[in-house]
Order: C-alpha cells, then structure tokens, then sequence
C-alpha cells in the first residue's frame, strides 16, 4: 500500500507556490509603480507607452519561467476567477491573497527606501477630470479582458502552453496603451492597494479594488457561456502549476 505523504512533503510545495506568488508579484508591482517613480526622478525619461508595456512584459516573464510552480496569478481577481471555474481549490484563495499583498506591499517600500515617495509610488488614480465612476467602468471592462484571455489560454479547448504569456502579457500592453490616461489600467487590486498603503492615502482605492473583483465574476460567467463549466485538465494544470500537494 502506497504511504500517504509527510506533512513536511505536502508542507514545501505549498511553501514554494506562496513564495512564487509573493515574488512574482513583488515584480509585477516593481515593475508597474516603478515606471512612474522613475519616471518622475529621471524627469521624464520614461515615456506613458513604456510605462505601460514593461507590466505587460514582466508579467509574460514571469508566468515563463515560475507559472509551473504557483499559476503564476500575482493578482486576487485572478485567483478568484480560477477558483469560480473549478480550476483552483478555495482552500489555497487566502494564502495567495495574502501572499499577493506581501509581494505588493514590499516592492512599494523598496520603491520608498530608495526615491521616497517620487511620483506618488505610481499610485493608480483617474486621469485628470476624469471621474471616479468612469474609470471604475474603463477598469471593469479591461480586466473583464484580462481574465477572460487567462481564463480562455487556459482552458482545455484553447490551453496554447508557455505562449499563453504571450497573451496575457500583449493584452496587458495593449489595454494600457489605450486605458492608462483615464484610469491608469491597474487591472489588479494589488497594485493599487500597495501604493496607497505605504501612502497612507486611500481616497480612490475602492474603484481599484471593486472593479477587479466585479471584472472575476463577469469573466468566469463569459467563461462558462463560451466553454461551460471549467475544471479541466488544462485549467487546473495552468491554475495550480504541476508542484504535488
């Protein structure tokens, strides 16, 4: 008979996965909220297109080289949307959270121990006259987009392996070029959340949180209207990584 595994086996993959979405989001944020700090010391030198493309970059670098550990989520709505299609265990949603906001929060204070607080941490705010409701709604449709392109390059009928980077990245880019001057195309509550916490400042913070979370919902319905219910081989695979336990 087969001996079910220590607790000290089950207990590394775990660890691994944790430590892989605290990393990979500590990149995504350094990358996202670092192109406005730098922006700012270097006066100028970082233009709005590649302020907007290096998050889309770092994020297609990231799910390459440690997507088989975690899934590479680096964002809540991500994790949640993978655990509506039953492509990813509730049980595991808090420890990615928490360990998102860790990743966030610490690329933020990184940002703060060497600029300060130039260029605002690259807080997310909406564009100059531009509403709150207004970019709450520019918010909810790109990441209704952006889940929906994880979701879908990883489903079992459309599951394209290492380039469905290539996807999430390109749409990361793309949504940004088009959507930053009005909300600043976050996508993601955890980049909005670490800047504002390590600011202190949290006057637009709830657009940046319900909009990503609403965008979860809508796109795991869009994904069972074009592909049913969800909890194949290839979106578990791509949701959990290939690490046991």
């Amino acid at each position: 008979m087969e001996r079910p595994p220590s607790p000290e086996r089950l207990g590394r993959p775990a660890a691994r996965r944790l430590f892989s979405e605290i990393f990979g989001t500590f990149l995504l944020v350094l990358a996202g909220a670092g192109a406005g700090v730098v922006g700012v010391v270097s006066h100028g030198a970082i233009s709005r297109s590649a302020a907007v493309v290096a998050p889309g970059l770092t994020v297609m670098a990231v799910i390459l080289f440690m997507g088989a550990v975690s899934g590479a989520h680096l964002n809540p709505a991500v994790t949640i949307a993978f655990a509506l299609r039953h492509d990813f265990p509730w049980r595991r949603v808090p420890g990615y959270v928490v360990a998102q906001l860790a990743g966030g929060l610490l690329a933020c204070l990184f940002l703060r121990a060497l600029f300060g607080t130039a260029g605002k941490l690259g807080a997310t705010v909406p564009g100059r006259g531009v509403a709150d409701w207004k970019a709450a709604l520019v918010e909810l449709a790109h990441t209704v987009g952006l889940i929906s392109t994880i979701l879908g390059t990883a489903s079992r009928a459309q599951n394209v392996g290492p380039l469905s980077a290539v996807g999430v990245g390109g749409y990361i880019a793309l949504a940004g070029l088009w959507s930053s001057p009005i909300s600043g195309a976050a996508m993601n509550p955890v980049r909005s959340i670490a800047p504002d916490v390590v600011l202190g400042r949290f006057a637009h913070v709830w657009l940046y949180v319900a909009a990503p979370f609403a965008a979860a919902f809508i796109a795991a319905a869009f994904a069972w209207i074009l592909r049913g219910e969800g909890g194949d081989v290839g979106g578990a695979t791509a949701a959990r990584g290939i690490l046991n336990g």
